[in-house]
């Protein structure tokens, strides 16, 4: 039993949870009658922009805001979209997952509301190609609701109507960028479109599209059904609700958790995570995915909300936690990153894709101990060339910001293993299974 209020994950806990007939049993669904009966889209948007509702995918951007671009349907005649994005592909983050996979019907509803607000006649939910099992239960909810008279025409006998269609991607980390995802939706090349145009004005098929996350649209009947009052009773002002925290690495407890936003990050690993494994002591953390950056263990006094973390040069990303104990290398760990975001660059600008192929090689050899005292100062120039907001995406800013962080916070460490000839265990020396990332 949690020791902070839940709601999120209040219904994954029961039995047969990802089915129609339980979610019924517990309310599901009149959130979205609410809205259809009595509520106008207008309404809807008022009440998620009431209740401070910001999204969950990395951003932090407002979503009732987010809701509010979509043009005018009277001057526009256009079909218009929306997309999940369940594509969650960040390292360390695996929330989206627990969700589609325990409470499916939950999403359903989340986009449906959403759906209506913008006036959406179809939304996409594009799933990361992994996720097998929960893209089988959210079809299987569709399908459930469909049948129900839930999805497709004139739901619940309203005027409104909405078909809802899954896309499984295939392993490509730069499809959760916005454009990315809808590019391969449209059949093409999971390439990021230069902004603007912006989505909202010309998205899928070019016609108006917001894309959403899986958790933030998961509040939305939530926040129908109580009242952005209540909805603002937790986390913190700028920063309402609760939010899931995935925490992995060297800890005694890791899992994905409910918490309200604001809670210290000492006090989740203290209080939720059991403390650092094996008696040893925090070297290194990572606050929301691994683009957030490498921060210092006295960093976690830091409140876990988006302000908070801004303000200590980090952000809150998608509240994935990932702790490193003091046998572990932040070098080799940055180093690991670097292969993948090199790995996962579309190619289209040269300094994602040149920059992150040597961002890797140069954290390789100061990992393998045949790095220069230059290097470091050849890293943060690699860094200023690729960030902020020099490409047409935020990969390149992505693997510019941990680099940014291991240099600021964890500099002694580049400059111990160019003088003392890389990673101990390239110095002869024997270091524990698991140490490292």
């Amino acid at each position: 039993m949690s020791q902070f209020p839940t709601y999120l994950l209040d219904h994954a806990a029961r039995e047969d949870s990802h089915t129609l007939k339980v979610y019924r049993e517990h309310g599901g669904y009149t959130a979205l009658e609410k809205a259809l009966k009595l509520m106008t889209p207008e309404a809807v948007i008022d009440e998620v922009k009431a209740s401070g509702l910001r999204g969950r995918g990395g951003a932090g951007f407002p979503t009732g805001l987010k809701w509010s671009f979509m043009p005018d349907p009277e001057k526009d005649k256009r079909p218009r979209y929306v997309a999940i994005n369940a594509d969650e592909s960040e390292p360390g983050t695996c929330k989206d997952r627990v969700l589609m996979r325990e409470d499916p019907h939950g999403l359903v509803e989340g986009t449906l509301i959403a759906a209506y607000a913008m006036r959406c006649e179809a939304a996409y939910i594009y799933v990361r190609g992994e996720y097998r099992l929960p893209y089988d239960r959210v079809q299987a909810a569709i399908d459930e609701a469909r049948a129900a008279g839930l999805v497709g025409q004139n739901i619940l006998g309203s005027d409104f109507s909405c078909e809802l269609h899954m896309h499984k991607g295939a392993g490509a980390y730069i499809c959760g960028e916005e454009t990315g995802l809808m590019e391969s939706l449209e059949g093409k090349r999971g390439h990021p479109r230069p902004k603007p145009p912006f989505p909202a004005g010309f998205g899928l098929w070019g016609c108006p599209t917001t894309v959403n996350n899986v958790e933030t649209v998961f509040n939305a009947p939530f926040i129908l059904n109580r009242g952005s009052s209540w909805f603002r009773s937790m986390g913190t002002e700028k920063s309402p609700g609760n939010f899931l925290c995935g925490i992995s690495g060297h800890v005694e407890k890791p899992g994905v958790y409910e918490l309200p936003l604001g809670l210290p990050a000492q006090k989740i690993l203290d209080e939720v995570a059991g403390g650092i494994w094996k008696g040893r002591k925090l070297k290194a953390w990572i606050p929301g995915g691994s683009s957030t950056g490498f921060l210092k263990p006295e960093h976690t006094s830091t409140p876990m909300d988006h302000d908070s973390l801004k303000g200590i040069g980090s952000m809150f990303g998608t509240g994935a936690m990932i702790l490193l104990d003091e046998t572990a290398s932040v070098t080799r760990s940055a180093r690991i990153l670097m292969d993948f975001y090199e790995h996962e660059s579309c190619g289209q600008c040269s300094q994602c894709r040149e920059g992150t192929q040597w961002l890797s090689q140069i954290f390789l050899r100061i990992e393998q101990g045949q790095g220069r005292t230059e290097d470091i100062q050849l890293l943060e120039d690699l860094a200023n060339g690729m960030a902020p907001g020099k490409t047409i995406c935020a990969l390149s800013d992505a693997a510019a910001i941990p680099t940014h962080s291991v240099i600021r916070n964890f500099k002694d460490e580049l400059e111990e293993y160019v003088r003392e000839g890389g990673h101990p265990e390239y110095r002869g020396t024997q270091v524990p299974q698991e140490a490292g990332a």
